[in-house]
């Protein structure tokens, strides 16, 4: 295996989003200072000849693929062709320009949602394509799961080092705050805020309010996919997550209390649930002596505060 050091060339895809940010803090504040950063306007991961040339000249020597075309269930449900269209030229431009100009390793970040909706719990790494997938996010999930592919058959073919990280539902600074198209926990933050600054009496939050959930802070993904580019080699990929579960209900309660809403909550049946529970098992990372540490009450609190600083520096997100 090949160790990184703080002076190693590292690629960061997707350095100002959520993921790719919180990766970026981790690598600066262990001293990292190689690093290797583009914005989209710089480079457009979905442009193949764009990648190529990049890589040729820069051939960086450790890649974290933290970029995606990402969103919540309606965002899912609005643009199929570019969940899966963009996610699948992101991921294969870049896993195969990395192998071919000789970068040593690359950690690729999936998702939870690459397992069967009706997934026993945890979520064991077997569980993968052993049945159904959740139709809300079947476009996203299928693009991740052929990322995964993609790395295990470059490793298998070319002995390329390619790792694969499947985290949990994640929150933190540089999250998607959009009302529509964001995930779960942002958007009821942003909906809670708006309606606090208006005096709402009631927020409606689609759904039953029913199923569960896990959340981890971004951070904590951070921490972990350090340890996996560090000391992990193998084609099996790796699921990260917290235990800290929730219902959808729980959750808005929660994040309204830290954003100080007093009014009703008013779950909407008609709207879709997803996925009636997803805890990931953990255990394969927790052997190698890795734990989440950000519980999410303060998790949540954090992020409000994040987000309330972006309104008044906000920043070009590329991706989360």
């Amino acid at each position: 295996m090949n160790p990184m050091h703080t002076s190693s060339k590292i690629y960061v895809a997707g350095h100002r989003g959520m993921v790719g940010s919180a990766i970026i803090r981790r690598l600066k504040a262990e001293g990292f200072d190689n690093l290797v950063l583009r914005t989209r306007q710089e480079l457009d991961l979905i442009d193949q000849r764009a990648v190529e040339d990049f890589f040729a000249v820069e051939r960086p020597e450790y890649v974290f693929l933290a970029a995606a075309r990402v969103g919540g269930i309606h965002a899912n449900n609005t643009y199929p062709a570019e969940f899966l269209r963009n996610n699948l030229a992101i991921q294969t431009n870049v896993i195969h320009s990395a192998w071919k100009n000789g970068a040593k390793k690359l950690l690729f970040l999936g998702s939870s949602c690459i397992y069967p909706r009706d997934c026993r719990q945890p979520i064991k790494e077997e569980y993968l394509l052993t049945s159904p997938l959740e139709p809300t996010n079947e476009w996203y999930a299928i693009a991740k799961i052929a990322g995964v592919k993609t790395c295990q058959a470059y490793r298998r073919q070319y002995a390329f080092d390619a790792i694969c990280a499947m985290p949990t539902n994640l929150y933190g600074p540089n999250d998607n705050f959009d009302p529509q198209d964001s995930h779960v926990l942002p958007g009821l933050i942003r909906r809670f805020h708006e309606a606090k600054l208006r005096g709402d009496e009631a927020v409606a939050i689609w759904g039953t309010g029913q199923p569960l959930r896990e959340f981890m802070h971004v951070d904590d993904l951070a921490d972990a996919a350090m340890l996996l580019m560090r000391s992990y080699s193998r084609e099996e990929i790796v699921n990260v997550g917290s235990g800290d579960e929730v219902s959808i209900a729980e959750l808005a309660r929660l994040i309204a209390d830290a954003v100080g809403f007093r009014g009703r909550l008013e779950f909407d049946p008609s709207r879709p649930d997803g996925t009636p529970r997803k805890r990931l098992d953990i255990s394969r990372l927790e052997a190698m002596g890795w734990s989440a540490r950000t519980r999410l009450q303060p998790g949540i609190a954090g992020t409000y505060a994040a987000f309330l600083a972006a309104q008044h520096d906000p920043v070009e997100r590329t991706a989360p």
